[in-house]
C-alpha cells in the first residue's frame, strides 16, 4: 500500500529524456516506483492529460528575514519551487553581534528593498552565530526546503564592525577570524559562501556595502575556507562597474574584477556561480562574461552563470516603490493619499495640466538609495517610453516579451501625443492599480533573443528570481513559471526551447550545481519533490500589491494557474493553486 499513487502522468523526469507516460508511487517521502504500478494507495491521483515534473530548485532568493516569520516562502511556493537558496549577494542576518541587528536591517533594506520596519518587527532574533541562525529557522515549520549561504557582508560586519562599514581593508587577524567563522558555518551545514560587489547596492543610509570592491587577498582567504570540506559552492554578484567609461576602460575593469573571481575558484577548489544579465549601461558586458566563463572552463575552473528567463526590470504604478510621477512637484502634494483617491485627483483637469507642464526634480541625492538611473529615466522619458509597456494579460498569461509596437512610446508617436501624457493617463485611470512594466536589463533590443542565447549557454543556470526581495518594484519570483510556460510552450516572437531542456534547467541542473543528488529527477529512491501541472492551463496572473508584511509593509504577489499539486517530500504543499497546511520543509544541511 503506497502513500500516494499518481496514475497515467506524462513524466518529464528532469534528465533531458523525452516525456513518457507512467505511474509514480510515493512512500515515506521518496519515489518508490515509476512505471506501470499495480496495487493500491492511500491516495490515488488520476493524472491523465497532466505532466509530472520534478520540483524546481531556486538558486537565488533573499528570504533570509522573511523565513523567520513566513512559513510558506510566498510567492515562490506558487511557482513550483520546492528547494531554495538564501544568503545570496553577501547579505543576510547572521552572524550578528548583540546590538548589531539594526546594521543588518539597514543593509538588507537598502540592497534588497525590503521595508526596514517589516524586518524590525518580523524577524524573530535569538541567534549570534550563523549556525544558530540556521538551527533557529529549522526549528520553525516551513513548506519548502531551504539551503543557506554564509553572507560576506554579515561576516565582515561581525568581525570588523564600523571598519567594515567604512570599507577598510581587513587585517591579518580579521581574515583569520572571518575564515574560522566561515569554516565552522560550512562544517555545520551551510552550502557555501555568498558575496557581492555592485555599484547599485547601498545600505538604506546610502553607503556602499561593506564588501564592495574588497581586496582579492580577502576574497581568496575566505574562499580557501571551503578546502577540505565536501562539496560546497561560491556565489557572487559583480557588475564590473556600471559607470559610463570608454569601452577599453570598461573591458579592463571587467578583466580585473573577473580575475579576482577566478582566483577565488582556485583558492576554493569549488565552483562559483554569478549573476549574468544584459546590462543597460554596458550592453556588451554579458557577452564578455559568457566568453570568459568558457575560457575559465578550459583552465579547469568552473564559473557558472545565473540568468533570468525574462527581462529584469521594475514595475511602476501609483502604489509601487518606483513611481515615475514622483519627481513632479504637483504629484508630490498628493502622494500620501490612498491609490484610488490619488488616481481620482490625477484625473482632475487642472492638476493634470499642471503636472504635465512641470519639470521633474532630482530624486537621487547623496546619502539616499534612489539610484541615478531613476533621474535618467525621467529626464529621457520620451526615448525611454519605448521600453515601457502596459502590464496586462495576453491570452490569459502576462506577456513578458511584449512587442515594441505596443510600448507607450510607440503608441504615443502613433497618436501624435507625448509619451508622458499617455503614461500619466494610464496611471490615473481606474482605481490606481494599473502597472507599467519596464524591463531595464535583458531587453535592450526589444525581444528576448539575447536571453535565449544565455539560456543555451553550456554554463547557464536559470535563476535570479530574487524571491523575498525588491518587494515594492519587482515580482520576479515567478520566473520559473515564465521559464516553463513561455519558453517551452507559448513563445511566439522567436524559437522556443524543448520541454525536456526547460524542466532539466529548473530541476536537475540546479540541484547538481548545489551537490544535491537526492532530488531534481523523477527516479526510484529520489526525494518526492514533484509538480503535477496542466500545461494547457499554465498562466501567470497579474501581480497584486498587498500589505501583508509585518508592520503593514507593502509587497507584490504574483500567482499562477495550472499547478495542480506541488509535493515536498511526498506531502502536498500546493493544491489547485492554494497553499495547504503541510509543512514538510527543512533546512538542508550540506554534507558534513
Amino acid at each position: 500500500m503506497h502513500d500516494t499513487l499518481i496514475r497515467n502522468a506524462t513524466v518529464v523526469d528532469g534528465t533531458l529524456a523525452e516525456p513518457y507516460v507512467a505511474d509514480v508511487a510515493i512512500e515515506g517521502g521518496r519515489i518508490a516506483a515509476v512505471g506501470r504500478i499495480g496495487g493500491g494507495a492511500r491516495r490515488v491521483i488520476d493524472a491523465d492529460g497532466l505532466h509530472l515534473v520534478p520540483g524546481f530548485v531556486d538558486l537565488h532568493t533573499h528570504y533570509d528575514g522573511q523565513a523567520s516569520w513566513d512559513e510558506v516562502f510566498s510567492p515562490s511556493i506558487y511557482h513550483g519551487i520546492t528547494t531554495l537558496v538564501m544568503g545570496n549577494c553577501g547579505v543576510g542576518f547572521a552572524p550578528v553581534r548583540p546590538g548589531g541587528e539594526q546594521r543588518l536591517i539597514e543593509l538588507m533594506e537598502g540592497v534588497e528593498e525590503i521595508p526596514g520596519a517589516a524586518l524590525a518587527e518580523g524577524i524573530r532574533w535569538g541567534w549570534e552565530s550563523f549556525s544558530e541562525y540556521c538551527r533557529a529557522l529549522d526549528a520553525m515549520p516551513h513548506s519548502l526546503d531551504f539551503l543557506t549561504l554564509v553572507p560576506h557582508d554579515s561576516l565582515r560586519l561581525y568581525v570588523m564592525g564600523e571598519r567594515a562599514e567604512r570599507g577598510e581593508n581587513a587585517t591579518d587577524d580579521d581574515l583569520a577570524q572571518m575564515k574560522m567563522l566561515l569554516h565552522q558555518a560550512l562544517q555545520d551545514g551551510a552550502i557555501g559562501f555568498g558575496m557581492g560587489s555592485s555599484e547599485v547596492h547601498r545600505t538604506s543610509r546610502g553607503r556602499m556595502t561593506p564588501s564592495f570592491r574588497v581586496a582579492g587577498r580577502e576574497l581568496n582567504a575566505l574562499a580557501s575556507a571551503l578546502q577540505g570540506l565536501p562539496y560546497r559552492v561560491l556565489q557572487a554578484v559583480n557588475d564590473f562597474s556600471l559607470t559610463a567609461t570608454p569601452e577599453g576602460e570598461s573591458r579592463a575593469l571587467f578583466e580585473q574584477e573577473y580575475a579576482k573571481l577566478e582566483d577565488m575558484v582556485r583558492a576554493a577548489g569549488r565552483p562559483l556561480s554569478m549573476t549574468w544579465m544584459q546590462r543597460l549601461q554596458i550592453p556588451q558586458n554579458w557577452q564578455w562574461l559568457g566568453e570568459a566563463a568558457l575560457a575559465s572552463q578550459r583552465k579547469g575552473l568552473t564559473i557558472r552563470l545565473q540568468c533570468s528567463p525574462r527581462g529584469i526590470g521594475v514595475l511602476n504604478g501609483l502604489d509601487t516603490t518606483m513611481n515615475l510621477l514622483l519627481a513632479f512637484p504637483g504629484y508630490q502634494q498628493i502622494a500620501q493619499l490612498p491609490p484610488a483617491e490619488r488616481a481620482a485627483r490625477l484625473r482632475e483637469p487642472t492638476l493634470r495640466a499642471r503636472i504635465l507642464a512641470e519639470q521633474p526634480v532630482q530624486l537621487s541625492q547623496p546619502g539616499n538609495t534612489v539610484p541615478p538611473l531613476v533621474d535618467q529615466l525621467i529626464a529621457g522619458f520620451e526615448r525611454v517610453a519605448f521600453q515601457f509597456f502596459p502590464y496586462r494579460e495576453v491570452s490569459g498569461n502576462v506577456d513578458y516579451e511584449p512587442d515594441p509596437s505596443t510600448s507607450f512610446g510607440a503608441q504615443a508617436k502613433a497618436r501624435g501625443i507625448s509619451a508622458k501624457e499617455l503614461v500619466y493617463d494610464y496611471l490615473a485611470s481606474g482605481d490606481g492599480t494599473n502597472l507599467i512594466y519596464f524591463p531595464i536589463y535583458n531587453y535592450l533590443l526589444g525581444s528576448l533573443d539575447a536571453v535565449r542565447e544565455m539560456l543555451n549557454h553550456p554554463l547557464a543556470l536559470v535563476a535570479l528570481g530574487d524571491g523575498g526581495a525588491h518587494v515594492g518594484t519587482i515580482c520576479d519570483a515567478s520566473y520559473s513559471t515564465t521559464m516553463l510556460a513561455h519558453w517551452a510552450l507559448q513563445r511566439t516572437r522567436g524559437p522556443r526551447l524543448p520541454l525536456p531542456q526547460v524542466v532539466h534547467m529548473l530541476s536537475q541542473r540546479n540541484a547538481a550545481h548545489l551537490g544535491l543528488h537526492d532530488r531534481g529527477t523523477i527516479a526510484v529512491g529520489k526525494k518526492a519533490d514533484l509538480n503535477l501541472v496542466n500545461l494547457d492551463r499554465l498562466a501567470l496572473k497579474l501581480p497584486q500589491v498587498v500589505r501583508d508584511l509585518p508592520a503593514g509593509g507593502r509587497r507584490m504577489i504574483q500567482k499562477a494557474e495550472g499547478y495542480i499539486a506541488t509535493f515536498v517530500s511526498g506531502e502536498t504543499v500546493i493544491e489547485h493553486g492554494e497553499i495547504t497546511a503541510a509543512r514538510p520543509g527543512r533546512w538542508v544541511r550540506a554534507p558534513a
